[in-house]
């Protein structure tokens, strides 16, 4: 009779045992489930830039392209003052498709009219904000050679680049930033030197009021003279 009891008792105790033996063996699958989502975590693709990070040597055969696709030439400038119409030249590719490009980007929305002489020229396309810095670190840092042998004037109202003043012996353009003469009769002075690549065809009563603006030592306006917007037209 002992013999028995001491069996059931002995099966008893394995049972136990054995079901101890299975609660403490159920967290590992628990700490496992972290490492099966940190997997599928890493798999996850980061998204593909729409365009290529440009640099002076991929700028040229970049718009070289985007130039075959993309023939717009006329663009609105919406500033603080009111509206300027501009006509890109053909004639200057690089140059046309570069605004065009940078345009359709929204890299002007919110830059300014930072350099301002009355009765010699208005610059734009730059601002102390760090959304520009930002907007140009993330499209690329590349000058554009010179296109100065087309023929044209700086008259009054052409839209021209100015060239990078850091190294530039060959006066390579600076793409993000541009400016529009309002001297009268012109500033011919400056041919040969900047690429002119469009005029205005509506809107220069509004460079004038950008123009005759107060500024300090360094022609920056006093009051911020903000570009809201620049988009295509027909």
């Amino acid at each position: 009779m002992r013999a028995v009891l001491f069996f059931c008792f002995f099966v008893l105790f394995l049972n136990c045992e054995d079901k101890q033996t299975k609660k403490k063996s159920t967290p590992k699958t628990e700490v496992e489930k972290p490492i099966e989502k940190k997997i599928k975590k890493d798999s996850v693709l980061k998204p593909e830039r729409e365009f290529p990070k440009l640099n002076s040597k991929s700028a040229m055969e970049f718009f070289l392209e985007y130039d075959k696709h993309h023939k717009e030439n006329k663009v609105r400038i919406t500033t603080d003052f009111g509206e300027i119409d501009i006509l890109l030249y053909n004639e200057t590719k690089f140059h046309r498709s570069n605004f065009i490009w940078l345009t359709k980007q929204g890299y002007f929305n919110d830059t300014q009219f930072y350099r301002v002489i009355d009765n010699f020229m208005i610059q734009a396309g730059n601002s102390d904000d760090i959304k520009t810095a930002r907007k140009r670190s993330y499209i690329g840092k590349y000058l554009l050679p010179p296109d100065t042998k087309r023929g044209f004037k700086h008259d009054r109202g052409v839209i021209s680049m100015p060239s990078s003043e850091i190294r530039n012996p060959h006066k390579l353009a600076s793409p993000y930033e541009f400016f529009i003469v309002c001297q009268k009769g012109g500033a011919h002075y400056l041919d040969g030197d900047y690429t002119i690549f469009g005029h205005v065809i509506r809107g220069m009563n509004v460079v004038d009021k950008i123009a005759a603006v107060e500024t300090d030592d360094g022609d920056w306006p006093d009051k911020n003279i903000f570009i809201r917007n620049v988009e295509i037209i027909d």
